[in-house]
């Protein structure tokens, strides 16, 4: 696939975008007194529901036809932006060394089978109402 320059921009743009409505998300969930990082599986679950949702309606059996400037802005940008496996690594990190190696075992469990759910989810979403 031969990607043109427009593209890189876009997918900046939605990037930030992305990254923006996260930061937003973590400083609406911010509560300091519970080690469990909500904001970061609330928005990876979010994101991964996105994007099986919206990859789904836009494959080549879907039921939207859009360019592939599009589909790289909201895939590639935006729910890579959005969604983030740095932060979740590195609250894994945060919580063993806090003396809770348990807790991000759990958490870490936890999130892998909510990402593979829910974008499980955004599919079924999208061949249900698409009829694809």
């Amino acid at each position: 696939m031969s990607i043109r320059p427009h593209i890189y921009l876009l997918v900046g743009l939605g990037s930030g975008l992305g990254a923006s409505l996260r930061l937003l998300l973590s400083v609406g969930l911010h509560q300091p007194e519970t080690l469990w990082p909500w904001a970061t599986l609330l928005a990876n679950c979010a994101g991964s529901m996105a994007m099986g949702f919206y990859a789904t309606m836009v494959s080549e059996q879907g039921a939207w036809q859009v360019s592939e400037a599009q589909k790289q802005f909201v895939l590639a940008g935006f729910c890579g932006g959005f969604t983030t496996f740095s932060v979740f690594s590195l609250e894994c990190l945060w919580l063993v060394q806090a003396g809770y190696p348990g807790l991000a075992v759990s958490y870490g469990g936890l999130s892998l089978l909510a990402w593979l759910y829910f974008v499980f989810v955004g599919y079924r979403l999208a061949k249900r109402y698409s009829l694809v």
